[in-house]
């Protein structure tokens, strides 16, 4: 988990842990699971949780903290991308 602070407000990135410092490929589309944008700091799912409560910005990558957004009720199943088998989801809430 790691929060970028930036004029606007804040982005809060949020990984599973075996997806970090890996490449996530489906066809031609490749993403880069990187300690830079989602950090090194391991957090609890209440601690996810509490972030995820406060934050206006947020980028989730993965099946667990997918799962933990959708059970607080954030976003759904439906409104996930996937590559590959691994969810994918961006909440902006104005």
């Amino acid at each position: 988990m790691k929060r970028h602070r930036c004029p606007d407000g804040e982005v809060l990135a949020v990984c599973d842990r075996e997806l970090l410092n890996t490449t996530i490929r489906h066809g031609d589309l490749e993403v880069a699971v990187s300690e830079g944008f989602y950090g090194t700091e391991c957090a609890t799912d209440e601690e996810v949780r509490d972030a995820l409560r406060c934050a206006c910005n947020v980028n989730l990558m993965g099946k667990r903290v997918i799962d933990l957004a959708i059970e607080m009720g954030l976003i759904t199943r439906g409104g996930c991308i996937y590559i590959g088998d691994v969810p994918h989801a961006v909440i902006v809430l104005v």
